[in-house]
């Protein structure tokens, strides 16, 4: 089982205000966690900056280029209440889905059996032309169309664990029955989508929403109950994991109360459905978790996991 871990300096340089929960020093946090003993054997390796062509597989160049342009010299430049552009912005969104696609490019040829991406700023809310919820560049979405166009995947499946639903993921999918979108989250909370109900043009998407206050149980109830079943029936060419890791019970955006122990567990129960259907091949791509502690644990647990630990 290898492990390649994909991150860059320039996460640090998108900077935020004082205050902000999606900041720099979630980054600082993981890093610490997997310097331990035990992450010995993750192969690391710098997050690349995307190409345009990479990115316009889901995002319209005059969006890319928007974001380009709006990047600011110097100080802040508000998109939104929540999503914050500084000097660094740009190439740390760059390197999240270049990491993204060197992720995807390094495990559908099996140099590595599995990769996470610890990049900043995260991707799932950003819709195809919209940036929100301090995402710009959908990074899960990049890896599953990067997987189709430049590896022959014919089908991808995606599960996102983040405490608050993949709006964007599921908007850009809606449509596609070649992606199966996935999500376990918080309801009622940011962004308000993500109903049972709300299930694509061709039955691929899967929301399993959870009640304020839910645990261990509820989740993984949701997941074996509703999530995993699918994507064993969709037999997936490639796993995608849309890691956030703000469902803890630490995390102050939400109130689930799940523990760095079921985040490991999750990623399992991936493992297994991978190992049947498609030679292992997992990508996770880091989305929220805004308590330090509480990030860190569960990264380093997802992590030990992939690892085969």
């Amino acid at each position: 089982m290898t492990t390649l871990y994909l991150s860059h300096p320039a996460a640090l340089d998108h900077q935020t205000p004082l205050g902000h929960p999606e900041r720099a020093d979630r980054i600082r946090a993981i890093e610490a966690a997997l310097e331990q003993e035990r992450f010995a054997a993750l192969v690391r390796e710098a997050a690349p900056m995307a190409e345009l062509e990479n990115i316009t597989l889901v995002h319209p160049e005059h969006y890319v280029l928007t974001i380009r342009d709006t990047c600011p010299r110097e100080g802040l430049v508000r998109i939104d209440e929540d999503t914050v552009m500084s000097p660094g912005t740009y190439e740390a969104a760059l390197r999240g889905a270049g990491g993204a696609v060197r992720a995807v490019d390094e495990v559908m040829t099996g140099q590595v059996t599995n990769a996470f991406v610890a990049m900043r700023p995260p991707g799932h809310h950003a819709e195809r032309t919209r940036a929100m919820g301090f995402c710009f560049f959908n990074n899960a979405a990049i890896a599953a169309r990067h997987a189709q166009h430049h590896h022959g995947a014919k089908r991808v499946a995606i599960l996102d664990w983040d405490v608050h639903h993949g709006n964007g993921t599921q908007d850009i999918f809606w449509s596609d029955a070649s992606v199966l979108y996935c999500s376990t989250h918080e309801a009622p909370l940011y962004p308000g989508t993500g109903a049972a109900d709300e299930e694509g043009q061709y039955g691929n998407i899967v929301n399993a929403p959870l009640h304020s206050g839910d645990g261990s149980q509820a989740f993984r109830d949701a997941l074996e109950d509703k999530i995993l079943p699918r994507i064993d029936a969709f037999k997936p060419d490639l796993i995608v994991i849309s890691a956030g890791f703000d469902a803890h019970w630490r995390d102050p955006l939400a109130s689930l109360q799940l523990t760095e122990a079921d985040f490991a567990w999750a990623t399992r129960k991936l493992m297994e459905l991978a190992a049947i259907h498609c030679g292992d091949r997992i990508v996770s791509v880091l989305e929220g978790g805004y308590d330090l502690e509480g990030l860190a644990k569960s990264a380093a647990a997802h992590v030990d996991a992939l690892l085969g630990h």
